[in-house]
């Protein structure tokens, strides 16, 4: 990044450990003060209560100097690859009282008022990534200026359980409209934290002005050089700003409705966050800044106290950041061999998938083998589609899709494996075969390569016993589809090998997959625990709950789809398949719906209408062919129910040794299966409704209260 010393620095007149200030003399406005963010260390910048008093110390300095005419205009700028990573989470969950809370929140609203309140023009440098209270102080500024490197920009509070509560619901709006405002402070964050980068940013109009990173600094000066020294250029900038920004009240309403339909889509008005921040943003229509911030104080205090809070810190820092980057228990990665060439057996759908990650990501030679040409045909073909998807798309250049296409080839000869590193099997989910393929492959590779199943539900001891070197084949299950689901659970068998682990987890991190350590047992962890939950809402179905009640009894759980959904996802064959392997394993806790195996036996795909015309139901075709008790539960009493049966199953399956730790269920939950971030992991949800308590006599979290 160029340093503010090429256009004229003068030293660094205060220094501190998160901000220091320059003096930057422009060709034509002059003497420009300068504020770098700092995390210091080398850090990016977080706002706490430590950060804050030393940038609103700063900027009392700077309206001194500015009253008294010495400075032109002020900017502000980050550190590297960060403008301002956000407010700093672990502050804000070590607050115990309501006054505590709403003192940090008028604190961010004091601060960013100061710049605001600067009687010269004001700018924010956005030179990389701007989170959460990070863009709120941008949009405290007059102008802004974004690099085209920049990768994250975002809102994220409705994702963590808070809401932009320093003023970025109030600013955002009227400065890219309220219906883009909805999109970055509601879709965005319930859609995974999606984020922005800098041009889709600039696009949508929260910059004015778009530079290329390398010089991003400099360039920026300049700009705002211009800006200060000409009035007409500000007013072109304004009627830009304003040109955006216009809305009418039903607009405004539009956006407001646009969002309550997300908030019910993506939670089911299951947490509290964003609600509030929709609430906000309907009444600060008609408010001025200082209404609204006295709103907003309240609303981010009272939230900054709520256990979904809590737990949104817990399941975002401590699994997401910290044991996702971490895995428990993982071999040393020296251990691990080098893979130049990768087999894939099977062409259907999850093994063309995985062909297209392995050479988009490890960019390594991939050969696909299945039983005759035509299949073969189509999963070379299914992938070079997909990479000229992508470049349409934008998403990948010309060359990267003609480099994908290169690296895919194809056999009907298990001979074509001979040369290959690692082999995973992607085959039909059945122990038989994938015993049988597995031997085939053993046959035809080296002693050295890694033999590797993608299966979902069987045990991989099972698969590996009667193979010459079992030690060498692990259990490598993703999730579909595999490019969005981070998940990768990585299975040890009796006999796997830490070099075969090793290697299985350097490829994950490669793969930039969130690699889980899970002992070889039936459905593992994301499959058991969801197929335990379906299982609670088939019986009560078939215990005669009508479907409807059913299927939205647990709603109040927030989670991406209805049990009916997930079952039509899945499909049902392939559920009552996994079901019965569970039922094998662990008996009458995985009982075999009956009902379920008759809409297989008819072609059903689907227990509701497909008709979009009509409200869903179920038609009486069939009803015709299920048979159902008359013994029907409520939905508080089937929530309670399944709560019971998930903590039951986890418990069980932790004092089986399936994985190491609730915290690896949790994220197993969330990276495998979207288990809502507001819900804070599935073990905190069963501790706050009590249901670990009624069924282990103790809750998952012992230390967390």
């Amino acid at each position: 990044m160029t340093q503010p010393g090429d256009l004229g620095a003068q030293p660094i007149r205060r220094l501190s450990p998160n901000a220091q200030l320059t003096e930057v003399q422009l060709p034509g406005a002059g003497t420009f003060a300068l504020i770098t963010l700092t995390g210091g260390e080398g850090k990016p910048a977080t706002f706490g209560p430590e950060s804050m008093e030393a940038l609103r110390a700063l900027l009392q300095e700077l309206a001194e100097r500015v009253d008294a005419g010495h400075v032109a205009g002020v900017g502000i700028t980050g550190q590297n690859r960060f403008f301002v990573a956000g407010a700093d989470l672990k502050a804000l969950k070590g607050v115990k009282d309501l006054e505590s809370a709403r003192v940090i929140a008028r604190l961010g609203h004091q601060v960013f008022g100061a710049i605001a309140a600067l009687d010269v023009p004001t700018f924010a440098f956005i030179n990389g990534a701007a989170v959460g209270g990070g863009l709120e102080v941008a949009l405290a500024a007059r102008y802004r200026t974004i690099s085209t490197g920049a990768k994250a920009i975002s809102l994220p509070e409705a994702y963590l359980g808070l809401v932009p509560g320093w003023g970025g619901v109030y600013r955002l709006p009227r400065l890219i409209g309220p219906a883009n405002a909805v999109k970055v402070m509601i879709g965005n964050p319930l859609s995974n934290n999606k984020v922005l980068d800098g041009r889709s940013a600039y696009a949508l109009g929260i910059a004015d002005a778009i530079f290329d990173s390398p010089d991003f600094l400099s360039q920026s000066l300049a700009w705002a050089d211009g800006i200060i020294t000409d009035a007409a250029r500000r007013q072109e900038l304004d009627e830009r700003q304003a040109s955006i920004a216009g809305s009418t009240k039903e607009e405004w309403d539009a956006a407001v409705a646009a969002g309550w339909a997300i908030v019910e889509s993506k939670t089911s008005n299951a947490a509290p966050a964003p609600a509030r921040l929709l609430e906000l943003l309907e009444q600060g229509r008609s408010l001025d800044q200082a209404q609204s911030a006295d709103l907003e104080v309240n609303a981010l205090g009272e939230l900054i106290l709520t256990p979904q809070f809590k737990d949104s810190v817990y399941a975002f820092l401590e699994l997401l950041q910290r044991r996702a980057k971490n895995p428990s228990l993982a071999p040393n990665p020296a251990l691990a061999r080098n893979i130049d060439r990768i087999g894939v057996v099977g062409a259907g759908l999850m093994a063309c998938q995985l062909t297209l990650l392995f050479v988009r990501e490890l960019r390594v030679p991939v050969v696909m083998t299945d039983l005759d040409q035509d299949r073969v045909d189509k999963g070379v073909s299914y992938v070079h589609a997909q990479a000229d998807k992508l470049f349409g798309q934008k998403r990948i250049s010309l060359d990267d899709a003609n480099r994908i296409k290169g690296l895919v080839s194809g056999s009907v000869s298990k001979s074509a494996l001979a040369d290959a590193d690692f082999v995973i099997e992607a085959v039909f989910e059945d122990l038989s075969v994938k015993k049988h393929v597995l031997a085939e492959i053993e046959s035809v590779v080296s002693e050295e390569c890694i033999l590797a199943t993608n299966t979902s539900s069987l045990l991989v001891t099972e698969m590996a016993a009667d193979l010459l070197h079992p030690e060498r084949v692990v259990g490598f299950h993703f999730f579909n589809p595999v490019a969005a689901m981070p998940l990768l659970e990585i299975v040890q068998a009796a006999k796997t090998s830490d070099e075969a682990l090793a290697t299985a987890f350097v490829l994950g991190r490669t793969l930039k997959k969130t690699s889980v350590l899970v002992r070889d047992s039936t459905a593992f962890v994301v499959n058991r625990v969801l197929l335990r939950l379906v299982a609670e809402v088939l019986r009560a179905f078939d215990e005669g709950t009508p479907a409807e009640v059913a299927d939205k009894a647990l709603k109040p759980m927030g989670l991406p789809m209805t049990p009916f959904t997930l079952l039509a996802m899945i499909g049902f064959p392939v559920a009552q398949h996994a079901m019965e392997s569970l039922n094998n394993a662990f008996g009458t806790r995985f009982p075999l719906s009956a009902n379920l195996q008759k809409l297989i036996d008819h072609g059903i795909t689907s227990l509701w209408t497909s008709d979009p015309c009509v409200s869903p139901h179920i038609p009486r075709s069939t009803l015709g062919i299920l048979e159902l008790a008359d013994c029907p539960a409520t939905s508080e009493q089937l929530l309670e129910r399944v709560q019971d049966a998930l903590a039951q199953e986890i418990g069980l399956l932790l004092d089986e040794g399936v994985v190491t730790s609730a915290e690896d269920v949790d994220l197993c939950m969330m990276a495998g299966a979207g288990w809502p971030l507001h819900l804070g992991g599935i073990t905190p949800y069963l501790d706050r409704t009590g249901a670990s308590q009624r069924v282990n006599g103790k809750p998952f979290h012992l230390d967390r209260g």
